[in-house]
């Protein structure tokens, strides 16, 4: 399996697990009606959350009623989840080879992850695995660049990135318009994460996957960039606690009956 994956998501997920737990935000209380109205979730209902991860965005599925199981194919992050929801199914696996039955599902849910896996060939077995009618949801947590202090923040973590897939590149829109599913429907919201700066700033920032992925030395110089523009920024500097904000994109849609 390992394989499959993307170097920076197998290296950088496999060692940053705990990290990764520490730093994620949460999503915003909006998302909640969203899985409900938009994606049509709730008890009756199963639910595939793809490329889990360590179950940051699974507690929002299993709030709707639904059925939730989980598909993650890093180790060490499916640990993590099997841990702390033991109530979810969790199974080893990938986008394109999800071990499950044909039309099983009514809603596949990537959160923070179709742009790991953005193929036809994913594409081809989400829609294998979903009833007729059932629904893709995509969603994804972002800083909000429009702050010129988090801009200079994302210019520091994007210097390392090389070939890793990202959000904001747009790569993964490329897959659609694909066939069996109708046009993304796309909705935004907006909240804050609130915490210790080690928290929402260098956890944060040292769970992104090919950060982690770096020799510790590279690492460390990401850290002192973190800390240089800490004691640069008023909005920063000797605060106990801080609000970075963020984005939330949504989108969905419909498998063709």
């Amino acid at each position: 399996m390992r394989n499959q994956i993307h170097h920076a998501a197998a290296d950088g997920y496999g060692s940053g697990a705990d990290t990764y737990v520490k730093g994620r935000p949460d999503y915003p209380p909006e998302v909640s009606a969203w899985l409900l109205d938009t994606v049509a979730l709730g008890p009756g209902k199963t639910v595939l959350d793809l490329g889990a991860g360590t179950g940051k965005f699974t507690p929002r599925l299993l709030e709707t009623g639904a059925t939730v199981i989980a598909v993650e194919p890093v180790p060490a992050m499916l640990a993590k989840l099997s841990a702390s929801l033991p109530q979810v199914r969790a199974l080893a696996g990938t986008a394109t080879a999800i071990p499950l039955p044909d039309a099983c599902v009514d809603a596949v849910v990537c959160a923070q992850a179709f742009h790991w896996f953005a193929s036809s060939g994913a594409l081809d077995e989400i829609l294998r695995v979903l009833k007729p009618g059932g629904k893709l949801g995509l969603v994804w947590n972002l800083r909000d660049a429009s702050i010129p202090w988090v801009a200079r923040l994302d210019a520091i973590v994007n210097q390392a990135e090389g070939d890793t897939p990202r959000y904001y590149t747009g790569a993964w829109r490329q897959v659609f318009p694909h066939a069996g599913f109708t046009a993304l429907q796309e909705t935004h919201f907006s909240q804050e994460h609130t915490g210790t700066p080690e928290d929402v700033l260098f956890n944060r920032v040292r769970s992104t996957s090919f950060i982690a992925a770096l020799p510790p030395a590279q690492r460390q110089r990401i850290d002192d960039e973190i800390a240089g523009l800490i004691a640069a920024e008023p909005a920063l500097r000797g605060q106990e606690r801080i609000s970075v904000p963020y984005r939330t994109a949504a989108f969905v849609a419909d498998k063709v009956s």
